[in-house]
Parts: C-alpha cells; sequence; structure tokens
C-alpha cells in the first residue's frame, strides 16, 4: 500500500484551500528528526487508511525524496464530515520495537446461541490491547470469536487470544483480564428476603399503631 505526497510549504489558513482540491495536508515525523509538511491526495489517503488502519506499515512515495516506512497516526476528521482533515506519519526505525494499542474486533454474536434466545448480551471489556513487536510484526487487530461461548457470564481472557508469541508481547495486561463476556440480556431483580422475625415485627408494629389510633379517636370523643 503506497500514498502519493508531496512537500508542503503552505500552512494555516492556506490548508483550507487544499481542502477544496481534495488535498490534505498532512507531517511525517520520527525519532530524532524534524518534521516534515506534506499534502497528500485525499481519496489515495482515505482507500489505504481504510485498509492498513494504525498498525501496518505502509510506504509513502514523497516526490523528489523517494519512500519511508510509515505508521499513519494522529487522524483529525471534520466534525461535521467525519472526512479526515489532517494525519501524521510516524517514520519507524524497523529494527527497534515499539508499542502500539491493538483493536479488538469481535465476531460471532449473531451465533451465539445465548444472544440469538434473547437470553444475553455480548460485553466487550477491552476495545484495545497493548502490545510491543516490531513495526512489520504488528498485528492490525485481535479477531475474538464469541461463537462458542455456552454460559452466562463466561467470556474471553488475553491469554486466550491468537497470535504470534514469537513476535508480539501484551504488555500492561493480566492473562486472566476479560476482554469480552456473555451477560445476562435482562438484569434480574433481587428479590428483598425477609425474615419470619421480621415480618412478625412488622405485624405487630402495625397492630400497635391501629390501637394508638384508637386511643387518639376515644379521646377525641371524649372531649366533645
Amino acid at each position: 500500500m503506497e500514498i502519493i505526497a508531496q512537500k508542503r510549504q503552505e500552512n494555516g489558513k492556506k490548508a483550507q484551500s487544499l481542502r477544496n482540491d481534495r488535498l490534505m495536508p498532512a507531517v511525517m515525523f520520527g525519532k530524532g528528526q524534524d518534521s516534515i509538511s506534506l499534502t497528500v491526495d485525499l481519496n489515495n489517503f482515505i482507500k489505504v487508511f481504510s485498509i492498513a488502519g494504525e498498525n501496518t506499515l505502509v510506504d509513502i512515495a514523497i516526490e523528489g525524496a523517494g519512500k519511508e516506512k510509515v505508521l499513519i497516526k494522529d487522524v483529525q476528521l471534520d466534525p461535521i464530515t467525519l472526512s479526515p482533515i489532517h494525519a501524521g506519519f510516524h517514520k519507524v526505525n524497523l529494527k527497534e520495537k515499539i508499542t502500539a494499542q491493538i483493536p479488538v474486533e469481535i465476531i460471532g454474536s449473531e451465533t451465539n446461541p445465548l444472544v440469538k434466545s434473547g437470553d444475553g448480551l455480548v460485553l466487550t471489556l477491552l476495545d484495545e490491547v497493548s502490545v510491543e513487536a516490531l513495526p512489520s510484526d504488528l498485528p492490525s487487530s485481535f479477531v475474538v470469536d464469541v461463537s462458542g461461548i455456552e454460559e452466562i457470564g463466561d467470556g474471553i481472557t488475553v491469554s486466550q487470544l491468537d497470535y504470534d508469541r514469537n513476535k508480539v508481547e501484551i504488555v500492561g495486561h493480566e492473562e486472566d483480564e476479560m476482554i469480552v463476556k456473555i451477560d445476562h440480556a435482562v438484569m434480574e431483580e433481587v428479590a428483598e428476603e425477609v425474615s419470619e422475625e421480621e415480618a412478625l415485627a412488622k405485624v405487630e408494629a402495625s397492630e400497635e399503631l391501629t390501637e394508638e389510633e384508637k386511643k387518639e379517636r376515644e379521646a377525641e370523643e371524649n372531649e366533645e
């Protein structure tokens, strides 16, 4: 996947004129390097970003400066149209491990027997999982299949994720941390249990109150 870019001199208000021409301002940055302002074709960027996301290496071909391997980062969206209006390209050291947040993709909800019966619902507890790996070894996502979960309260933990453990290390998460589970579709109402002694006390209190009311009424009648 490749993004075509040109070095950009225009900054500030002139960025709007770029967008009017279906061009998008961007910046390339890297550890120990000066950032470079760029312009990219918006349609080209949207197509590549929809496939690569933020965890897949892509080539950026800068006119007159060759190609670089980058990760797409810090994509800003227009609040109304939700179209990208700016992006960052992180130039990485291919021999140096980096930390990244990998999105979790839940599949199999529609075929889970508890969900189909209406007794359960899928509760996602982790949307992303933090990993450390070389840029070229980063997984694009963690796919979690919930179709086989058969008991309410059961789920899938970090230790059950499918990935290459020789190349990718999960960091900041315990192995038994739950990523997704099946919960009750409707919260069960817990009836308040009342002991026999408490029930008797309530009856007696009610009877006492009734006697007191009778006495008050008798007193009022005598006064009349």
